[in-house]
């Protein structure tokens, strides 16, 4: 079938084909910048194992090593995805010249005058997180220690983290997200919950204490159920999450991953729930096997469902910030940032293409067996026709076109990186 027969299916049911690739095109969508080199960073020694609740998996060769060869990645990897991308860096990505380090609690803008170069050079905006992790000052604990230097210094941490945010924002001219997320918690059962959850609170209310303009740039509490090491408790419940930005809805925002729930909790649920409440929130879209694995996005059934609750609930118009979070080092990572990015655009591209308001209606009217058959037929529209066309228009390569480039820049360069 030609676009065009398929475009006259969807416009059968009211649905403005063009409208809605020219509305993806202008949807900023934060590919991170840690699947290319396995969450490494170019602070710390990376022969050293990762901790703090984060954990790789597999040694595919072409890990990127340098600043360099992970730009080098990146520029690949746009050229083969479509929309509006937005890069997102950890603070552990800063770059240093000639001689010089500054650990975290001193970092400073310049240290990613490179990324902002790379960025402006592309059109791209950035977004931030600081790095509660992989480092010798997490005791275990950073912003809930109960000793005081350590929480001084994960807590100047933030604090650089939002002024190279706003230089972020202000030199790129687009919003940056800052999202704080600690991998803190215990591995067996605690004497005391309570205690660092306050001064988890009191961290990051210092942190927020640093000027900067909510409009530029907004920072993110984001939750965890658990993670490696910390089995039995995590400081930053979803509970807790929530509850901060909703206390502080004037200086952050929630941010949602959908990894990091309970497995029969599914997050396309909650984004109607977080925005009846809140003006904005975040979120990380990745794909949890059993536990927050990280895995490549699909094009599977909760990632299309999370789509769809962001278009119903008007998330495109600046009130859902949408980032990618995996990293998977089993695979050639090129392809795993290209199919986890276009399997998040197909997934937003499908949802504005579904006729929302006309089920909205067999809803309220209590027509439910239409509405089940409606749903229904639309899985079987012709939507590769559509996505296809889309890709060609914003001149990157259509699906069964691309993946050969991939396994060439893996022969010519990926392999002869040791």
């Amino acid at each position: 079938m030609s676009y065009e027969e398929a475009k006259k299916r969807y416009e059968a049911l009211g649905i403005d084909v063009e409208a809605a690739m020219e509305k993806l095109k202008t949807v900023p969508v934060s590919l991170h910048c840690w699947q290319g080199d396995d969450v490494r960073g170019f602070d710390t020694d990376p022969s050293k194992p990762l901790t703090g609740g984060i954990q790789t998996t597999g040694n595919y060769p072409g890990r990127a090593r340098t600043p360099e060869e992970l730009m080098a990645d990146i520029d690949k990897v746009l050229s083969l995805i479509p929309g509006q991308p937005k890069m997102n860096l950890h603070a552990s990505y800063a770059i240093f010249e000639n001689g010089e380090w500054a650990d975290r609690d001193k970092l400073e803008p310049r240290h990613f005058k490179k990324w902002v170069e790379f960025c402006k050079e592309r059109g791209l905006g950035c977004d931030f997180n600081p790095t509660f992790f992989s480092h010798p000052k997490c005791d275990p604990l950073t912003l809930s220690s109960p000793h005081e230097e350590t929480r001084k210094f994960w807590i100047e941490h933030g604090k650089a983290s939002i002024r190279i945010s706003n230089y972020l924002a202000e030199e790129l001219g687009q919003m940056c997200t800052m999202n704080i997320w600690t991998g803190d918690g215990f591995k067996d059962v605690p004497a005391d919950r309570m205690g660092p959850r306050v001064r988890y609170k009191e961290s990051i209310d210092e942190i927020l204490s640093e000027p900067y303009d909510f409009a530029k740039v907004k920072p993110c509490v984001e939750s965890k159920v658990f993670g490696i090491g910390v089995e039995a408790y995590t400081v930053g419940s979803a509970e807790f999450a929530l509850s901060y930005a909703a206390a502080n809805k004037e200086k952050c925002i929630p941010l949602m991953d959908n990894g990091h729930y309970h497995p029969t909790e599914v997050v396309s649920d909650k984004i109607p729930a977080l925005l009846t409440f809140f003006p904005e929130i975040a979120l990380h879209i990745t794909r949890p096997i059993r536990w927050d694995s990280d895995h490549v996005v699909l094009f599977d059934d909760e990632t299309k469902e999370i789509a769809k609750e962001i278009v119903r609930c008007g998330g495109l118009d600046g009130r859902v910030h949408i980032a990618l979070d995996y990293f998977d080092a089993s695979i050639n990572r090129i392809s795993a940032w290209v199919v986890g990015y276009r399997n998040t655009q197909k997934a937003l591209l499908s949802a504005l293409l579904t006729p929302a308001d006309s089920l909205k209606a067999l809803q309220d009217t209590d027509q439910f067996t239409e509405l089940m058959v409606r749903q229904e037929e639309l899985k079987t529209l012709p939507f590769g026709e559509i996505w296809n066309e889309y890709c060609h228009r914003c001149g990157v390569p259509g699906d069964g076109e691309w993946f050969e480039q991939v396994k060439d820049y893996e022969k010519k360069v990926l392999v002869n990186r040791k």
